[in-house]
């Protein structure tokens, strides 16, 4: 039995009506706030570059994987080997140029385009994405959440000029460095404590301004 042939059978064995009773209570709903946990303890651990602390958090990551399945598969859902198996296929769908007809790709930028391109034309599960926005996990920090919308903005050339100061943005990162990026961020953090402001909301409230915006000129142009 391969390691995680025993770690699955060790999951239904905590699930088992005979099993651990904190483990039989669990819902997809309540380990929601334990898969984010983990993955920021992991990611605490990729930060300080801790490799043998990575291989701890790693599991227990990879157990929320397990744990879920595992419930899915007691509804009948689906089960482990259905989750490894789509995002194997997905994997090697969108890497032809090595599984595929091996059409050669020479630096990272043109495997994202060809991902990009191929993903365009699957099938789309999940929620149907309206607006010419795609939709953010509604759990992603809101300094994520920009990053995601101005990188729409760019891949799309989506209409932001005088939404957003495009130029001045351009200027700034023209002269920005990384130190230089975290004490600006740093600071405009601790002013709005001092003023009051949840910097979180703030961000995100500005965020929705702009694809509001954005959504609108689009469809004005439609």
């Amino acid at each position: 039995m391969t390691p995680i042939d025993e770690l699955r059978q060790t999951m239904a064995r905590l699930r088992a009506p005979d099993g651990c009773p904190w483990d039989r209570e669990q819902t997809h709903q309540t380990l929601a706030r334990c898969l984010i946990d983990e993955c920021s303890e992991l990611l605490d651990t990729i930060d300080r570059n801790d490799i043998p602390h990575m291989r701890e958090e790693l599991g227990d990551v990879l157990i929320q994987v397990v744990f879920h399945a595992q419930l899915a598969s007691e509804r009948g859902d689906f089960n482990f080997d259905d989750v490894a198996r789509e995002i194997n296929d997905k994997l090697v769908r969108r890497h032809p140029h090595v599984f595929g007809d091996h059409s050669k790709l020479d630096t990272a930028g043109e495997v994202i385009t060809k991902w990009e391109q191929i993903k365009a034309t699957e099938k789309k599960n999940g929620p149907a994405q309206n607006g010419v926005f795609k939709e953010q996990p509604p759990r992603l920090p809101a300094l994520m959440f920009a990053e995601a919308v101005v990188k729409q903005i760019e891949k799309k050339a989506l209409p932001a000029e005088g939404i957003v100061d495009t130029a001045g943005i351009s200027a700034t990162a023209a002269r920005l460095t990384e130190a230089e990026a975290g004490r600006h961020l740093f600071e405009l953090a601790a002013a709005c404590r001092q003023a009051g402001i949840d910097p979180e909301m703030a961000l995100r409230k500005e965020c929705d301004r702009v694809m509001r915006h954005v959504e609108a000129r689009v469809q004005s142009r439609a």
